[in-house]
């Protein structure tokens, strides 16, 4: 392993911007992966790939008021209201639709923490940023030369066309248009740069703005130097709730109807939730995921996945409790119990579920631990208020170890830059694309925070990083 100089790393990210107003710490090294971290990183990915199957038929089961169960009765309509509260009805409509049946995210990404008991599994995301960025991060720190860089040699790159050409078996080198909406646009340059990867490699991928596509008889197009190109896949980077902003809207999901074009990850709002964290350990459930899981992912997520709660404010009868965290050493029979925990039993985290702009980039999360107690009943509150229309998902905050690996020292002008072991946190987001029914592990993207960040997230003082596997000492 050869270490990378400050100044090899500088001119690459300064030639090559792959988010827009985005600067992060630099090092020599990618962040070490045991084989041990690789074997249990490659179950995680059936894991979650069993996970979604398993959602799906939770889904749709409820919404039919099936039987969840097969030797005994048990319905559960209030899965559904749970998971169809505040979205569109067409929205709705369109993920149960019997076309798509089957139909998972085509690239899954868990948010991994490093904790003293191993890894906690604290969000599920099916419409991922960063795969361009650690793409780009493999190459720069191995390339074909070390194939300990975990994606080394293209692979996700390769994987990433693979699961959506796969969409479309008749189609001969399909073209697919990777759609990046306003609200997503700082991740438009990695998404820019994964295309024109593929493109050097004769894959006809294109990086585009939904407003650059336009229907046509039924199918959609985009001008490819002033050539109507038919678009067969259409690879949607942003989230669900921004689908009403996306003015081709109704002509994609007509041409979707009509057979014309495949979109991933598919627009099935369930799919996209925080809340289905908790719903996997909802007491009433138990039996239903032990049904429908393998044993051997189930225990797997059982250790992975904190305990999670939804914080729904239906009344309750009189002497009920809910299925939540103590307070002074008791149930709670109403959520507003929390506000009065103590900080050590606040070792919660409050986030919003799926469909709302806040609900992605950390920016809804409220740390009970780390905040204060006028700042944790507002959290508590507004999760309240807004339960109506965006239910906020309660979960046990599983605290990251400190962990040490060279960090780039910024130089002053003219001066060399020296690299330092540092202490810090560390959120690894490994990436597995769908193909043929199978996660490939692709890469990961290691974030390695100062310590005194509790909630781990690409920001100015952590150092993004692609991960090499290295052998026992």
């Amino acid at each position: 392993m050869t270490d990378l100089s400050f100044e090899t790393l500088r001119s690459a990210f300064s030639t090559q911007s792959l988010f827009e107003d985005k600067t992060w710490q630099l090092s020599p090294q990618a962040w070490p992966l045991t084989v041990e971290q690789l074997t249990q990183l490659e179950q995680i990915g059936g894991a979650c790939l069993e996970f979604h199957q398993a959602l799906e038929t939770l889904y749709l089961r409820s919404v039919a008021g099936k039987n969840l169960l097969r030797n005994k009765p048990f319905v559960a309509p209030w899965v559904a209201e749970y998971l169809d509260r505040g979205k569109p009805a067409a929205l709705v409509q369109h993920a149960r639709d019997p076309k798509n049946r089957g139909a998972f995210p085509t690239v899954l990404r868990p948010d991994l923490l490093l904790t003293e008991e191993g890894f906690a599994l604290t969000e599920l995301d099916s419409v991922p940023g960063g795969i361009g960025l650690t793409a780009f991060l493999n190459q720069l720190y191995g390339g074909d030369a070390d194939p300990a860089i975990l994606g080394h040699g293209g692979a996700m790159v390769e994987n990433f066309h693979q699961s959506l050409a796969a969409l479309r078996p008749g189609v001969r080198n399909p073209l697919i248009a990777i759609l990046v909406s306003d609200e997503a646009a700082t991740y438009r340059p990695e998404m820019r740069w994964l295309a024109e990867q593929l493109q050097r490699s004769g894959k006809r991928v294109f990086s585009m703005r939904p407003e650059d596509v336009f229907p046509l008889s039924g199918e959609l197009f985009f001008n490819a130097e002033g050539t109507p190109e038919k678009i067969d896949v259409i690879y949607r980077f942003f989230e669900l709730f921004d689908w009403a902003n996306v003015r081709i809207a109704p002509e994609i999901m007509e041409a979707w109807q009509n057979g014309a074009v495949a979109i991933a990850p598919p627009m099935r709002h369930f799919q996209e939730e925080k809340l289905s964290l908790a719903l996997f350990h909802h007491h009433l459930l138990q039996e239903f995921w032990g049904e429908s899981i393998s044993s051997r992912s189930l225990k797997l997520l059982r250790q992975l996945i904190p305990q999670s709660w939804i914080m729904d404010p239906a009344p309750l009868p009189p002497g009920a409790v809910l299925d939540g965290p103590r307070v002074g050493g008791r149930m709670p029979s109403d959520w507003r119990d929390l506000i009065s925990a103590s900080q050590k039993e606040r070792d919660l985290i409050i986030k919003i579920s799926g469909f709302h702009e806040t609900a992605w980039g950390a920016r809804s999360v409220v740390l009970g631990s780390d905040c204060s107690r006028e700042e944790w009943q507002h959290g508590v509150e507004q999760a309240l208020r807004l339960a109506p229309a965006n239910l906020h998902l309660l979960q046990e905050y599983r605290k990251p170890k400190r962990l040490q690996h060279l960090i780039y020292d910024q130089p002053p002008a003219g001066a060399p830059a020296t690299a330092v072991a540092k202490a810090g946190r560390l959120r690894l987001c490994p990436y597995y694309f769908v193909v043929g029914g199978q996660t490939r592990l692709s890469g990961a993207l290691a974030t390695f925070c100062p310590p005194d960040k509790k909630i781990i997230h690409g920001m100015q003082d952590a150092a993004l990083l692609p991960c090499r596997v290295v052998p026992l000492s």
